[in-house]
């Protein structure tokens, strides 16, 4: 996928691989390489890759993706939560990898647990990366954290970033590998 587009306003960006924060001018042009789980890969016309996300999409003229809620006569269940989840999960990617997270097999564990009498679940996630040095490690917690806590019946979501036991592409769905050509 390849589009140009042009900066309505100034946005906030992700570097990628580095991670670090970046403002994008409005008028700076770019085009996008990537669009999944509602962020977008694009290269400026300084050459810069960055990654654009949440509301900021809308300075390239897209529009922010919806969180998937339960049915209001739905009964709120750690099972409910937990395949809301796993969902959302799928809806988070390493953006210089076009394979969600779940399927890349970097998520160790996703515990819910309800929080309290209110009738709502904290979530506890243990996820990886493919590399321990990976700058953008934060920002695709972040990203997890987020999309989670996001999900109506959730209070809290704990995201830790572990490399025990590291992660190699055995541990990809046979899809992943598939997408990848990495038989």
């Amino acid at each position: 996928m390849r589009e140009e587009v042009t900066f309505s306003r100034n946005a906030e960006a992700i570097m990628i691989p580095s991670g670090e924060r970046v403002l994008v001018p409005q008028g700076a042009r770019a085009t996008i390489t990537q669009s999944l789980g509602g962020a977008y890969t694009i290269i400026t016309d300084r050459g810069l890759m960055v990654r654009i996300a949440g509301i900021d999409v809308e300075a390239i003229g897209k529009t922010p993706q919806e969180v998937p809620q339960i049915a209001e006569t739905a009964k709120v269940t750690a099972e409910t939560i937990e395949e809301l989840v796993g969902e959302q999960l799928r809806t988070c990617y390493d953006p210089e990898i076009p394979v969600n997270i779940v399927d890349l097999g970097l998520v160790y564990l996703c515990d819910v647990h309800e929080a309290g009498e209110d009738g709502r679940y904290d979530v506890k996630i243990k996820m990886t990366l493919t590399a321990p040095g990976c700058g953008m490690g934060s920002v695709i917690a972040s990203d997890v954290k987020m999309k989670v806590e996001a999900l109506a019946g959730v209070r809290e979501a704990d995201v830790e970033v572990v490399f025990d036991p590291v992660w190699d592409r055995s541990m990809m769905s046979d899809a992943a590998k598939l997408q990848l050509g990495i038989w």
